[in-house]
């Protein structure tokens, strides 16, 4: 198939990315760079040895989402577009409502109107705000608890009405924690601009001595140490999760 990834040089979108052309997916990545790295795409190209098409844009500007299905037969999208820390989203609400949203409901028009209606969307277990219980499963009770989540939660709902209009679309959401690690090549990896909003990036930067130490918030955790404790998802298993929701899609 030919699939579009939107957000296709962030973290786990180029591993993702990797994942697809190793399956034998052509893909063509839109990414605006917000939270990216444009040698990202030369990295991309030595590890599968494949030319990659690229559009800098912004998924909010469909003028720019049409030129890319007017150039482009898209099969399918992979949607991870979208701002994701969810401390910056508690201050700065509009902009995350904006950008996650709006950039959502341009795609979804122009997929639409190019009649591509195959879409994975890369939610988020923040959906579930504070668990009913562990582990979860799809039937607890979706309670957000911050404007990030929000986002991701009105996308979902979204996504299901839509689908209720218009049941020829097929649409698998996958909503996951706290991803880690890197490619086995070590060319692609979390390289978030400014300040890591996720613990492992800031850990590697406090042990390359670009930051001075981590701080640890929380001492009344039911835990050994009384700190907190997470699960992590493997970077390269939750790309490969991505590419089976593709080869789910293109089954129907």
């Amino acid at each position: 198939m030919n699939v579009l990834v939107t957000g296709g040089l962030g973290y786990i979108g180029s591993h993702t990315v990797v994942q697809l052309i190793e399956q034998g997916h052509e893909v063509i990545i839109i990414d605006n760079l917000s939270n990216s790295q444009i040698d990202v795409l030369e990295n991309l190209k030595t590890i599968t040895n494949s030319e990659i098409k690229l559009y800098i844009e912004d998924v909010r500007d469909k003028y720019a989402l049409m030129k890319i299905f007017h150039q482009n037969k898209i099969d399918c999208v992979i949607h991870f577009a979208g701002l994701k820390a969810v401390g910056e989203s508690t201050e700065m609400p509009l902009h995350y409502f904006d950008n996650n949203i709006g950039s959502t409901i341009s795609l979804l028009e122009v997929m639409k109107e190019y009649n591509c209606k195959n879409l994975v969307f890369s939610s988020s277990a923040t959906v579930y705000g504070e668990p009913e219980r562990i582990p979860l499963d799809e039937n607890c009770r979706l309670e957000v608890t911050n404007p990030y989540g929000r986002t991701k939660l009105f996308i979902e709902k979204i996504l299901g009405d839509l689908y209720l209009s218009d049941n020829e679309w097929n649409i698998v959401i996958l909503r996951y924690f706290n991803p880690i690690g890197a490619h086995k090549s070590r060319l692609i990896g979390e390289r978030p601009n400014g300040i890591p909003n996720n613990l492992l990036p800031y850990v590697a930067q406090v042990a390359t001595g670009e930051r001075e130490f981590v701080r640890v918030w929380g001492n009344d955790y039911p835990t050994i140490d009384g700190t907190g404790v997470r699960d992590y998802i493997h970077v390269v298993d939750l790309a490969n999760g991505h590419v089976c929701a593709i080869n789910k899609i293109k089954e129907t």
